[in-house]
């Protein structure tokens, strides 16, 4: 068991002992149905607190041959409620045995952006940091196989994979630190979204991927108008697809919560509501936990992340945007072309980019039927408002 190799399950068990935890293993089902096929790239974007690292965590422990994770599942639905009948019966098996096929099977490189940035010391220093430090961790797990001449974390996951056939689940939580707080270093991304493309992109890593999941808050990057990693299937605030139950906490569950806590369930909804993704409600996970433990309904919001963010975005002061905000905070919707949006913090065009940003950060929901933005609750609205009492 290493850092970043094989990593065990000590980060999950803590999110399963706190007094508020939302089963989301069924998650898991998905991500097993797509292992070693195209569809095993995803990069799942959310907004802070929505727990991106709960879930960076839950599949490390899940995969991961540095642990034993069977007695932490098994109370939860991942081990009790598979979407895979015809598979059960098709083979006659158990689904605790459905369940156990992937269980603490893999080897599993688990890299924490944030964290690794801190303990690299320069956002310079990353990729090199991730190849020295994984390589040296793969070279005490494979002794029989000399790495000593490879200087890329790529280069040496290809020469296991070649000498043994064994493939990786690779898990980055918050893969685009770089990309949001080195904005204007474009050395430093561009070093970072090659290596990035040298560890997912082409017909090689597709020997030694058996599953890659990147976290963060914004979509991968584009280079001109094409994903900088285009062979990634992507699950954002704008269109969230099958993970939409396992971002945020749904409106069933919020029920549930407040029942158990005795909280008034309209209120709640007033105030932590909104977010639309595909035939879901999600609710802010953060906010509600806050609000059970605490008993206060307020913005829990600008405690985890400072509105003044928005407050350089209207000072773009693109044609329009102004009167949209203003417009939204009055209860309205406004169209969104969220097609020209680089994703990124930078490359602001137009009045659409700024909104499609706000989206991705969670200021603002979306209707993707009528691709229309807004102001999703309670809570973002006080906090818009705090922005922009001086500036509009």
């Amino acid at each position: 068991m290493g850092r970043f190799v094989n990593p065990g399950n000590s980060a999950f068990k803590v999110a399963l002992a706190s007094e508020i935890y939302i089963d989301k293993t069924g998650l898991l089902d998905f991500t097993n149905s797509v292992l070693g096929t195209k569809q095993a790239y995803i990069c799942n974007s959310r907004p802070r607190r929505f727990g991106k690292s709960i879930t960076a965590d839950m599949l490390t422990a899940y995969y991961s041959k540095g642990c034993d994770s069977r007695e932490l599942f098994m109370n939860y639905n991942i081990a009790q409620t598979e979407d895979f009948e015809k598979y059960l019966n098709l083979y006659n098996i158990a689904q605790t045995e459905y369940f156990e096929k992937y269980l603490n099977k893999y080897d599993v490189i688990h890299l924490d952006m944030q964290w690794i940035l801190m303990d690299a010391g320069a956002p310079e220093r990353i990729s090199g940091y991730i190849n020295k430090n994984v390589i040296s961790e793969l070279a005490d797990l494979y002794k029989d196989i000399d790495l000593r001449d490879q200087k890329t974390l790529y280069g040496a996951l290809s020469v296991i994979n070649s000498m043994t056939n064994n493939k990786f689940v690779i898990i980055i939580d918050e893969w685009d630190v770089l990309i949001r707080d080195e904005a204007a270093n474009s050395s430093v991304q561009e070093e970072y979204i090659n290596f990035m493309r040298g560890m997912f992109k082409g017909s090689e890593p597709t020997k030694y991927i058996e599953l890659a999941f990147l976290t963060g808050i914004l979509p991968i990057k584009k280079l001109k108008t094409q994903s900088a990693l285009n062979n990634f299937d992507e699950y954002t605030m704008l269109y969230a697809g099958r993970l939409s139950p396992y971002i945020g906490f749904t409106e069933d569950e919020v029920r549930d919560i407040c029942d158990r806590y005795g909280r008034d369930f309209s209120q709640v909804e007033r105030w932590y509501d909104g977010y639309m993704l595909g035939d879901y409600h999600v609710y802010n996970p953060r906010a509600v936990v806050n609000y059970m433990l605490q008993g206060d309904l307020k913005s829990y919001w600008s405690e985890t992340g400072s509105y003044d963010v928005i407050v350089p975005l209207i000072n773009l002061d693109f044609d329009g945007l102004k009167t949209a905000i203003i417009q939204m905070l009055s209860g309205g919707e406004i169209k969104v072309n969220t097609g020209s949006f680089m994703n990124d913090t930078v490359s602001f065009k137009n009045k659409d980019d700024v909104l499609t940003y706000l989206v991705h950060l969670g200021y603002l929901g979306f209707d993707q039927k009528k691709s229309c933005a807004f102001i999703p609750n309670e809570e973002i609205r006080q906090d818009i408002e705090n922005a922009c009492r001086h500036k509009l």
